[in-house]
């Protein structure tokens, strides 16, 4: 067996703590305090990251540098599940969308993960800098221009701009048109909020929108899959363009939530730039917090921990991004030495891009609102209680209405209830007061509603 790390934490024969949950509201509410618990047992130790679904969640910054930079014995393909071969996980637990097996980079190894993640990062590296700042620019305009003339002053953050920010920017990048875009962003947020039919919904519109590219290609995202060397097939550009949106938008969001509240903080040094809200937040609350399942191929030993060939090893990045070991001399390290984004072949393939949709988003809104302010205290928000992301449910702020101006008014009009029901992720819209009784009603969900806006409808 591998022997790849000095013991540390609990002495040789003292048994581990029992499994401890990762998931309810004990959990959610002080997720630091569990993982200083499981540091006990050393570089990891067992959880149940879902009801009867058992993983070994690694809490060491050392140790998982060691796993994500070691997949010849740490391989990402969970059909070597043994619990999951052997029936031994429930069949409609929440574990299953995040760890079961799909054909894309993410869960593929050797030669077939460099084959998908080639095409995906040579097709990333085609996205243009200026024009995706300026795309964030746009999203962010036209989200707080939604809210920001409401008389109250008052708006929930997550919901009005942060969750829909990222789902705007990729409708844009992935070339969709405005229905496809509106069926795309249902299909991902029902996905992630558990709403039935969600993936038939997600795989329909993406469907179609690659059948749409074959006749008529552009110079989106999508196309650049579908004509890479690496030759996929339309499954394969299906299934990265669902990794695509499922590890950028939902982390993405969380980002801006947490550095809009972090620099809003009555802690917060006066006079230092967003960027340096979306580090700590990387640092300290990592979006994905507990992810990137591997099975060793090999029994392995870990301190004073037995991995088992086939058994699910989780990274914990929060944890691991503030081991005491680490956070005694951060400082000297580079602000990029944090996990957030992973490391080893399969690290984000969108790091950069995802730093800079962050920081522009920060930016934007107190460019927009100058005197925006937290209506809640950072310690006193609630986090969702969940072990895959650390995300704030609501980021509460109050600020200075602003009048819309009469010309561009017709742009920000209410939607009918039935427009509102089939937008997936709800924006409040403008007071019915700053309407004028001429204009319009804009038609179709989120994406529809900001293509119109960009086009001056």
């Amino acid at each position: 067996m591998q022997q790849p790390l000095e013991t540390t934490g609990t002495p040789a024969g003292q048994p581990a703590p029992g499994n401890v949950p990762l998931y309810g509201p004990d959990f959610g509410s002080d997720p630091e305090r569990t993982y200083d618990r499981l540091r006990a047992s050393g570089h990891s130790a067992p959880v149940d990251i879902a009801p009867g679904v058992q993983v070994e969640l690694v809490t060491s910054y050392d140790a998982s540098l060691y796993i994500l930079q070691n997949p010849n014995l740490f391989v990402r393909d969970s059909r070597r599940w043994n619990a999951l071969n052997e029936g031994r996980v429930p069949e409609d637990s929440p574990a299953l969308p995040m760890m079961g097996y799909r054909p894309n980079a993410l869960f593929s190894d050797g030669a077939a993960h460099a084959r998908l993640r080639q095409a995906v990062t040579d097709s990333l590296a085609t996205v243009d800098q200026g024009r995706l700042i300026r795309l964030t620019q746009q999203s962010a305009d036209y989200l707080i221009s939604r809210f920001s003339s409401e008389p109250l002053g008052q708006a929930e953050l997550m919901a009005a701009y942060a969750q829909p920010l990222p789902l705007l920017i990729f409708g844009d990048l992935f070339g969709c048109p405005p229905e496809l875009g509106d069926r795309v962003i249902a299909g991902i947020t029902g996905i992630f909020q558990g709403t039935t039919g969600a993936d038939e919904i997600l795989a329909g519109a993406l469907g179609e929108l690659i059948a749409l590219k074959r006749r008529q290609p552009g110079e989106d995202l999508t196309t650049k899959l579908m004509v890479h060397s690496a030759r996929l097939s339309d499954e394969e550009v299906l299934h990265q363009l669902v990794t695509l949106l499922s590890g950028g938008t939902a982390p993405l969001a969380a980002a801006i939530g947490t550095s809009v509240a972090l620099y809003l903080s009555d802690d917060w040094p006066t006079g230092l730039p967003a960027e340096d809200a979306v580090v700590k937040t990387l640092w300290n609350y990592a979006p994905i917090a507990n992810y990137a399942g591997h099975y060793p191929t090999q029994d392995v030993e870990l301190g004073d921990r037995t991995l088992r060939a086939g058994d699910p090893v989780l990274i914990s990045f929060a944890a691991a991004n503030n081991d005491p070991k680490l956070t005694a001399h951060r400082e000297q390290l580079s602000p990029k030495a944090h996990l957030a984004f992973g490391a080893g072949p399969h690290a984000c393939p969108a790091k950069d891009p995802a730093f800079m949709i962050t920081a522009t988003a920060v930016e934007s809104l107190l460019n927009r609102l100058p005197d925006v302010e937290m209506r809640v205290p950072f310690d006193e928000l609630a986090w969702v209680p969940a072990p895959w992301s650390r995300t704030l449910v609501t980021v509460p702020i109050r600020y200075s209405p602003r009048t819309v101006p009469q010309a561009a008014n017709a742009r920000f009009k209410q939607p009918s209830a039935a427009q509102t029901a089939s937008s997936s992720v709800g924006v409040p819209q403008p007071h019915a007061a700053h309407r004028p009784a001429h204009a319009a009603r804009p038609k179709g969900g989120l994406f529809s509603r900001f293509r119109a806006w960009m086009n001056g409808e």
